[in-house]
């Protein structure tokens, strides 16, 4: 089957972190729970995602998260779940890899797989995105 490349934006409607550890810890854990709309190739909103995030000084660190979609990916509807996993620099630049959550596909994306990446600098509102899925 072959692999098709899309792409698009998403925006962060709502972001709520809290320290997990005490906020002088070195390094410091965190939770942060978002919620992301997205455009483009990937039509949803409000998503539900995750992250555990590492904070290894206080503007640099490592997250991994879970991210679950519901709308539509190049006009199939359905929903879906994200595993994502990035570093973040000393600038707040966001550097992000994510894959489909094998078997995670539902209605016209069920059998979804695929992968994509995003880098998100500090400041953006609007986020592209690059993502290379099959379905079947």
């Amino acid at each position: 089957m072959p692999t098709t490349r899309t792409t698009g934006h998403f925006s962060f409607a709502d972001w709520k972190e809290h320290a997990v550890t005490g906020e002088d810890a070195t390094p410091r854990l965190a939770h942060a729970a978002v919620t992301n709309t997205f455009s483009g190739g990937i039509e949803a909103d409000g998503t539900t995602c995750e992250y555990s995030i590492v904070y290894v000084t206080d503007k640099t660190g490592t997250f991994t998260g879970m991210e679950l979609l519901a709308g539509r990916v190049d006009g199939r509807e359905g929903a879906f779940a994200l595993e994502e996993r990035g570093h973040f620099d000393e600038d707040g630049t966001v550097h992000c890899t994510f894959e489909v959550v094998a078997g995670s596909g539902t209605g016209e994306l069920t059998g979804l797989r695929g992968s994509g990446a995003f880098t998100a600098r500090h400041g953006e509102t609007s986020v592209a995105y690059d993502f290379a899925y099959e379905l079947g």
